[in-house]
């Protein structure tokens, strides 16, 4: 196997418009192919400590990236992402060729992979606890979920917690951990050694830049991490940090509608929260800035790592 870092852009390009890039990221594959020239760099940048698996047989998603076709090319450059012979969405301008592969692949994602609970989540993993945050409005999660990965905590994944039915441990899905608006300048200034891809913008999202999984986070893709905490957090401007205990019985609550699939999996997903919670110290964390948001987790964790 091969890192696409390691790869040049010529032998990229031909995998993409050939037999695709296999990709492996733990709890998951996809298998991509694309004919989008100016794809090449870009996932070669945030996707360069993964590897190309050439004798990997099965993908939970199979994708084409492609130029979009007919009467559409003439309305102005625009791409469009296949599955299974059908398009996803409408086409996206060919400027935004990262952002709508990252969306797609997510999208997939959570329509999919049903035999794991899925919350929507970025989830890391310090000192062998996994460290919980959902997605809730307001949270600045993905921020504070690059902030950690940056600062030697392995990234599980900035998008999906998956919670394995059979044993309460979170899988990793380790992809890149997508930026918007302030947040990527914030991570650049705090981490200036972090890789971030290009800028995207106007997005749908508004400008979109990706964190690119560091290599120890894609080297242990296949390690799970057992439970430690789930944390509300909460981006207040010049806020202290304020760590309060939350009731499990509010957490179940927020987690139970903040996942992609509990409706799906009936009494398996209410047994899995209920054990994920049981195993683990829940808390809202409210920050103004990052540095002491990361202290007060890492804080968290250790009065939580004699508990297994």
């Amino acid at each position: 196997m091969t890192r696409l870092a390691d790869l040049s852009l010529d032998a990229l390009a031909s995998l993409l418009q050939g037999e695709g890039l296999s990709l492996d990221f733990g709890a998951a594959r996809a298998r991509i192919r694309s004919d989008v020239v100016a794809l090449v760099p870009a996932l070669r940048r945030v996707y360069g400590e993964h590897t190309h698996d050439p004798d990997c047989r099965f993908h939970d998603v199979a994708v084409v990236l492609r130029r979009a076709r007919g009467l559409r090319r003439r309305v102005g450059p625009q791409i469009e992402m296949e599955c299974d012979a059908a398009v996803l969405f409408e086409p996206f301008p060919s400027d935004t060729h990262l952002p709508l592969l990252e969306w797609g692949i997510n999208y997939l994602f959570a329509q999919r992979l049903n035999q794991r609970l899925l919350l929507h989540a970025g989830v890391v993993e310090i000192d062998g606890r996994a460290v919980v945050m959902p997605a809730l409005p307001g949270t600045g999660k993905s921020t504070l979920t690059a902030a950690l990965a940056t600062s030697g905590a392995r990234l599980l994944s900035d998008e999906f917690g998956v919670v394995d039915l059979d044993r309460t441990r979170l899988l990793p899905l380790v992809r890149p951990a997508s930026l918007k608006n302030a947040s990527i300048d914030v991570i650049e200034a705090f981490a200036p050694a972090a890789v971030i891809g290009p800028r995207f913008p106007r997005t749908r999202k508004g400008t979109v830049a990706h964190l690119a999984p560091d290599a120890r986070s894609c080297r242990e893709r296949h390690v799970p991490a057992s439970p430690g905490l789930v944390l509300f957090p909460r981006y207040e401007t010049g806020s202290d940090v304020r760590v309060e205990p939350m009731s499990k019985a509010r957490a179940f609550a927020k987690l139970a509608v903040n996942s992609f699939n509990y409706e799906i999996l009936g009494p398996d997903g209410f047994d899995a929260v209920g054990r994920l919670l049981q195993a683990s110290d829940v808390y809202r964390l409210t920050y103004g800035e990052l540095s002491g948001a990361i202290d007060a987790i890492r804080g968290l964790v250790s009065r939580c790592g004699g508990r297994r």
